[in-house]
C-alpha cells in the first residue's frame, strides 16, 4: 500500500482566451493527483487528507474511489474546499492563485496509525505550507520515517503561499533526514537554492529533478547520475505532470520491490533508466490532455 498524504482541492481552469474565459472546475491538488495516478497505474493506494463535506468534497472522494484508491483515512469537515485558479501560458504551463482561508484541508490532524500494509508515504505541495495542517503532515512524515516506512517528498513550490521564503527553506532542510526519495522540478530546485549533493548528504537516498520537456535526472548517494530525455508530445497543458511523475516513480519502485533506501542505491544504471523513462512516458500522456488526467497502466506498456 502506498499512502499519499496532502491536500485535495478544486482547480478552476480557463477554457479559451482571457483570464476568466470559461473557468471550469477540475478535481486536483498535487497529492490528490498523485493518488489518482497511482490508482490508475494499478498500485494499491490510499489517500490521507481532510476534505470538505460540501459537493466539491464529495466529488473529490468519488474520483478517488473510481481510481480504486482507499479513502478510509480521509477526515471530513464542514469547512469549504480550497480553490486554485489556474492561468495557462502559451507553452501550456500553469500558474495558480489560491483561496485557502478557512478551508477544510488546513485542519488535518495526524492520524494515530497509517493504513494496514503501508509500504510508502508521499508528501508535498500546499499541505506542507498551510498551518495548522502543515505541522500535522510534518509530524506524520517524521513518525513514518522513524518507523522505517519509505517516504517521498515533492515540495512543488507555490511561492505565493509562502510568506517567509527563508523560514520555509530552513523547514525544508529539516525534513530531509526523514525523506527517502526527493523529487522536485528544476524551478523548485532553483527557488530552494540547494544542490542534489547537498540534499543527498542531508538524508535522501535519491533525488529526482524534472526538467519539463527536457527529461528527468536521478542523483543517488553513491555519486551517480542517471538521465533520460523527455517524451515528445503535443502539449495541451502541464497540469498534473509532476504529480504523474511522482506516481510513476513510486509505482515503478513498488513493482521492483525497491521501496527502501538500500534498494534505491541498488537499482543501478539500467534500473534507473527504465524507471525514469516510464515516468517520462506517463508525464507526456498527462501533458497531452487537458487538466490532470494521468494515464492508466494499459496506456503505458511494461516498465
Amino acid at each position: 500500500m502506498i499512502v499519499v498524504a496532502g491536500e485535495a482541492l478544486i482547480d478552476l481552469v480557463p477554457q479559451g482566451t482571457g483570464a476568466l474565459a470559461g473557468l471550469t472546475p477540475a478535481l486536483g491538488g498535487g497529492p490528490y493527483n498523485t493518488a489518482v495516478a497511482l490508482g490508475r497505474l494499478g498500485s494499491p493506494a490510499a489517500f490521507c487528507s481532510r476534505t470538505s463535506s460540501d459537493a466539491f468534497g464529495e466529488a473529490l472522494l468519488d474520483r478517488l474511489r473510481r481510481a480504486s484508491v482507499d479513502v478510509s483515512a480521509v477526515q471530513r469537515g464542514p469547512e469549504p474546499t480550497t480553490l486554485a485558479v489556474a492561468t495557462i501560458d502559451a507553452s501550456g504551463s500553469a500558474a495558480y492563485s489560491f483561496y485557502v482561508e478557512g478551508t477544510a484541508d488546513r485542519l488535518f490532524a495526524a492520524p494515530a496509525e497509517l493504513p494496514a500494509g503501508t509500504r510508502a508515504v508521499s508528501f508535498g505541495t500546499c499541505s506542507l505550507v498551510l498551518e495548522p495542517g502543515a505541522s500535522a503532515y510534518e509530524e506524520l512524515m517524521r513518525t513514518a520515517a522513524a518507523r522505517g516506512v519509505f517516504t517521498a517528498l515533492d515540495p512543488n513550490i507555490r511561492a505565493g503561499l509562502i510568506p517567509d521564503p527563508d523560514a520555509y527553506r530552513a523547514r525544508f532542510k529539516s525534513w530531509l533526514p526523514s525523506v527517502s526519495l526527493l523529487k522536485l522540478s528544476e524551478e523548485d530546485a532553483q527557488w530552494l537554492g540547494g544542490t542534489p549533493s547537498e540534499w543527498l548528504a542531508a538524508g535522501p537516498s535519491a533525488v529526482v529533478i524534472t526538467r519539463g520537456g527536457d527529461g528527468l535526472t536521478a542523483f543517488t548517494r553513491d555519486g551517480s547520475a542517471h538521465s533520460v530525455p523527455g517524451e515528445k508530445v503535443d502539449v495541451v497543458d502541464t497540469i498534473g505532470a509532476g504529480d504523474t511523475v511522482n506516481a510513476a516513480l513510486l509505482h515503478g519502485l513498488s513493482v521492483r520491490d525497491a521501496l527502501s533506501a538500500e534498494a534505491l542505491l541498488g537499482l543501478g544504471a539500467d534500473g534507473w533508466t527504465e524507471l525514469l523513462r516510464f515516468a517520462a512516458r506517463a508525464a507526456a500522456i498527462t501533458c497531452s490532455r487537458a487538466g490532470a488526467e494521468p494515464p492508466y497502466a494499459s496506456e503505458l506498456g511494461d516498465l
